[in-house]
């Protein structure tokens, strides 16, 4: 954490009447958070449309003073302050365009791991569905080990699903919908801490925010901004889990449901996305893996002796995805970002670019295989 920039990007984000939107517009205008403050003068010549209301705000030096109070309690318990420009934050949920421009997140879990699913459901969850939840973590361990399991720390199928992943072997991580100095609900503050040792615990909130209904809306799109795939087990059929099963679809996520008996309450959201295709039905982890084609990487060059011959032009970048697939066989698009060494946002352009050339094709899962 750069404790400098930490600090104005909060300050920033306090600033009322300033949206995220306009946060990076001014990022991008300037470079840097602590840059905005150091040319406040000179913001209406560089950002369309800000008004003298929002530039004087800006000049309020208690926005630092409260912003600083907030760095030195993130330093003296240990909550790393993430900037969507660092290394570190998940890179997945960077590419949503209403992605938060900080987080906080206390824990060891990689936010960036090869494989991210979340795993959500109704807080009323039945027998049923809390089996489900376990038989799919564990089988998940499994097949695909290291899987990070992304959910919310509510009552019933998202509590299932990190004590699961606890039991497994999985990281976990808790996306809350307020500041890190309390748990909601609180009798799972014990398996939030226990979480920590091998997931986390992460938040777009500052401390003294409260769990308000609209903050447990709003969290739902880092749940599924922040994973490859989400998998619904049990929602009603206005329930929660279908608001993240929503963002996921919008977000161009897979998205999967395990389905129920007909007339069963709990169970009729789920149903309904299925039958609507807006999720993709699945009774097991390993219909789950094969759906996302993760069998695929279990068995990594199995391409690597077939001969490709390639009469297109390609320019250095693409010559190097090209060799990458030629040598690892058929690969997702999160291993190939951390193998290349090139961001989520500019493979895209260039795996769009192979594939309009006929070079690769995507497969589900955003695995991507070359012809």
């Amino acid at each position: 954490m750069n404790e400098r920039e930490a600090t104005c990007r909060l300050a920033l984000k306090m600033v009322r009447g300033l949206r995220p939107a306009a946060v990076r517009e001014l990022i991008g205008a300037f470079g840097t958070a602590e840059s905005v403050f150091a040319n406040v003068n000179d913001l209406k010549s560089h950002v369309n449309g800000i008004s003298n209301d929002v530039v004087e705000r800006l000049k309020n030096k208690n926005l630092f003073k409260e912003a600083e109070k907030e760095v030195e309690y993130s330093i003296r318990n240990n909550i790393n302050i993430i900037i969507e420009n660092e290394t570190e934050y998940p890179s997945r949920l960077r590419e949503c365009q209403d992605a938060p421009d900080v987080i906080f997140f206390k824990g060891k879990a990689d936010l960036n791991n090869l494989k991210v699913v979340s795993i959500v459901g109704t807080r009323n969850a039945t027998e049923y569905g809390k089996t489900l939840c376990v038989r799919f973590v564990r089988d998940l361990a499994e097949l695909c080990p290291n899987t990070l399991i992304v959910s919310g720390l509510a009552y019933g199928i998202d509590i299932e699903a990190h004590r699961a992943a606890i039991e497994y072997g999985l990281p976990t991580v808790a996306v809350l919908a307020h500041g890190l100095d309390r748990i909601y609900p609180s009798v799972h503050k014990t398996t939030a801490s226990t979480m920590q040792a091998n997931g986390g615990i992460l938040t777009e909130y500052m401390t003294d925010t409260r769990p308000d209904r609209q903050n447990f809306i709003a969290r739902n799109r880092i749940v599924a901004g922040m994973a490859d795939a989400t998998v619904v087990i049990e929602s009603a059929i206005h329930g929660g889990a279908l608001i993240t099963a929503n963002y996921a679809v919008d977000y161009g996520r897979d998205c999967f449901a395990f389905p129920g008996r007909v007339g069963d309450d709990f169970s009729a959201g789920c149903n309904h996305y299925i039958s609507i295709n807006k999720a993709g039905l699945v009774q097991s982890a390993a219909d789950f893996v094969k759906g996302m084609m993760w069998d695929i990487d279990m068995t990594p060059g199995q391409n690597r002796h077939i001969q490709h011959q390639l009469f297109v032009e390609l320019t250095p970048e693409e010559e190097k995805i090209v060799e990458l697939l030629r040598k690892n066989g058929d690969m997702q698009i999160n291993s190939i970002v951390l193998e290349a060494s090139i961001s989520v946002n500019k493979l895209i352009t260039i795996m769009f670019s192979l594939e309009m050339k006929g070079v690769v094709k995507v497969l589900a899962g955003n695995v991507y295989k070359l012809l």
